[in-house]
């Protein structure tokens, strides 16, 4: 990998996140070999100064990642900047790829001083709370669709916005086989889903990105988020306005898109 390339490339990715532009498409060599975009993507981390509020998994749909021949999915930090609450409005350009339906839960800090391996077993000791939210996902560049993994990796993991519903304290569910739907109130299409979808269970998406961020040896020294990823796969949006995501069990969150 060119380091001075790869210094060129995420520089203009981070323009592009701090500012809310759009670049040209960056070269495929970082998109195509998931190791090169995981490099990028990690290097434009590095640069950005707001506050980390938590991780997000991509790619947990297993299909997709048969699809696109990949083994696992990725993660990717969430920043303070891309977090609002249900009902704000999200402004969307044409490149945005449409929106996600999720699991998120609130980690204890005291998750970083835990030796202990990660496992089911275990893992439930360090949640405090469990919302649903919605994940706005798109790219910084004049792209559309998804060729790789790589694609949504590369470039800040495709997050645009988060928009958390009510937290409410953890208690053990059947989080692995909950109902779940995401409708548009203008034309009232429903796209359904369900938490299976997610890397088989979200628990198993949590414990995923819990132990990359464990041996890549972050500490954020604060409670923080993780996001498991989409019950409903991307729903891409057909018209603007309100669109409601409900988790069965969990309860609903909203936003307005304009």
């Amino acid at each position: 990998m060119n380091k001075k390339q790869l210094n060129t490339i995420s520089n203009k990715l981070v323009n592009a996140f701090t500012k809310n532009k759009l670049i040209k498409p960056i070269p495929t060599k970082f998109c195509k070999n998931i190791k090169n975009s995981n490099l990028l993507r990690r290097t434009c981390e590095s640069k950005i100064r707001w506050p980390i509020v938590g991780f997000k998994a991509g790619g947990t749909a297993l299909p997709l990642l048969k699809k696109l021949k990949e083994k696992e999915p990725f993660y990717g930090s969430v920043y303070s900047k891309n977090l609002l609450r249900s009902g704000k409005r999200v402004k969307i350009n044409q490149y945005v790829l449409g929106i996600e339906l999720e699991v998120c839960y609130l980690i204890k800090k005291n998750f970083f001083l835990s030796k202990q391996k990660i496992s089911k077993n275990n893992i439930t000791k360090f949640i405090t709370h469990m919302a649903p939210c919605l994940e706005i996902v798109g790219y910084r560049q004049r792209k559309k669709g998804v060729k790789y993994l790589g694609d949504l990796c590369s470039d800040f993991g495709a997050n645009i916005k988060f928009l958390i519903g009510k937290k409410t304290k953890f208690k053990k569910i059947n989080i692995g086989n909950l109902n779940t739907y995401v409708k548009n109130n203008k034309n009232k299409e429903i796209t359904n889903g369900n938490t299976s979808a997610v890397y088989i269970n979200p628990l198993n998406s949590l414990i995923f990105v819990l132990k990359k961020i464990k041996r890549d040896k972050i500490n954020l020294n604060k409670n923080f988020y993780i996001f498991t990823g989409s019950t409903v796969g991307i729903v891409p949006f057909t018209n603007k306005g309100t669109y409601i995501g409900k988790i069965e069990k969990l309860g609903s969150v909203k936003t307005k898109i304009n």
